[in-house]
């Protein structure tokens, strides 16, 4: 429950404390019991207050228990009180404040009110502010972001210090369950709120260090690769990725020459690591060291034997940040270009080898504004034939 308070997810906080998801459904939401297959009751969601770890000067559950179990053996304050380690005043007052409508003593019922007794609303100001709440909710409507609301509250009343509000309290306020800012805008119905990602609720975050990596084998970051994405002067780093077919069951493997442009694809049978390490150590061993310096790819499973490729190639493999394809951006912009022969929603698989080299060759043939209306091959080319191919004068 802390997780979640958060703003973690239901599923990333259960796999954290190491439950099933559907354990943390069931803790978050709450669960139906059946009978015979009916309905038969309900187990309420657990109240955040109640799991939480609370100072030991108040009483706990098991402690509450252990009241009502000597109360019933008739057992007198004083004595139930030595007995629990609490004080006398301590066990009268909870006999009296907690009891059933009865005049009995319910250990779980009376835990459940102390709980309910220690929760304390409070109001933001958005709530007891009348000025404030119709400023934001105006602005909302017109799908103002909370750093825009923020930043121009506090430009438009710089001597008024209660109409200033920090953009985290804006997005609380509308976060809040049943929160009235929670409404869709009147010229963008199409969104639940009135955040411009249409989003109600916090995604989940975790920290870096908490992050497990995405392979056993230690991987090389593009963070350690000895230039920056941008640097295209030395000819021989590559780029890689995968195009996807229909229902991701088919792959064809893309490498593009990040000086040249130059595009060679891998005709994959499987998409695994063991068929991408026996594909491209043949499809690049025709290549000079000086034009095979470094691959980059993006963390996908299929580059799961990159140690095994590293060592069959000779060059190392770098990979992207997640989510960050900007970082492969001439193997990006290739597999755009690739999608004409591969529309997106086939099966790839249907494409032979000689076909991909067909469509390689094709590729390659075709002037490119960025290299001064030359070919691919025409500059891959010029490199072979150069007795420095790490540069090519352009």
């Amino acid at each position: 429950m802390e997780l979640r308070e958060r703003g973690w997810s239901i599923r990333a906080a259960a796999r954290e404390v190491g439950v099933s998801r559907t354990a943390g459904n069931n803790w978050v939401r709450g669960y139906k019991t059946y009978r015979g297959g009916q309905v038969v009751g309900f187990v309420p969601a657990l109240e955040r207050l109640v799991v939480r770890q609370i100072s030991s000067r108040f009483l706990s559950q098991d402690e509450r228990i252990e009241i009502a179990d000597l109360h019933l053996q008739g057992l007198s304050v004083r004595e139930i009180g030595r007995r629990v380690g609490r004080a006398a005043s301590t066990v009268s007052r909870e006999l009296r404040r907690n009891a059933t409508a009865g005049g009995g003593y319910g250990p779980f019922d009376a835990h459940r009110l102390a709980t309910a007794r220690r929760a304390r609303h409070h109001r933001c100001r958005l709530e007891t502010h009348d000025p404030l709440r119709v400023a934001v909710a105006e602005l909302l409507e017109q799908r103002w972001s909370p750093q825009q609301i923020s930043r121009h509250l506090r430009r438009h009343y710089p001597d008024d210090r209660l109409m200033w509000l920090c953009h985290e309290s804006i997005y609380k306020a509308i976060y809040r369950p049943g929160s009235p800012f929670r409404r869709p805008s009147r010229l963008a119905p199409q969104y639940r709120t009135p955040l411009r990602t249409g989003r109600d609720h916090r995604r989940a975050q975790q920290r870096e260090d908490r992050r497990r990596p995405r392979f056993q084998q230690p991987m090389l970051t593009i963070h350690q690769r000895p230039f920056p994405p941008a640097d295209r002067t030395v000819a021989g780093h590559w780029e890689g990725d995968l195009i996807i077919g229909r229902e991701q069951r088919s792959a064809i493997g893309t490498l593009v020459e990040r000086q040249t442009r130059l595009v060679r694809l891998l005709h994959l049978p499987q998409r695994d690591g063991d068929t991408l390490l026996q594909v491209m150590s043949k499809r690049l061993a025709d290549l000079p060291p000086g034009l095979l310096r470094s691959i980059t790819w993006d963390q996908g499973t299929e580059m799961a034997r990159h140690l095994a490729i590293s060592q069959s190639l000779g060059a190392p493999v770098f990979f992207c940040d997640s989510h960050s394809p900007w970082q492969r951006g001439s193997n990006e912009n290739t597999n755009g270009l690739l999608r004409d022969y591969f529309p997106k929603g086939t099966d790839l698989s249907s494409h032979s080898a000689e076909h991909l080299l067909a469509v390689e060759t094709e590729l390659n043939q075709r002037p490119r504004i960025i290299l001064d209306d030359r070919s691919p091959a025409e500059l891959f080319q010029a490199l072979l034939a150069s007795k420095n191919p790490s540069v090519l004068r352009r």
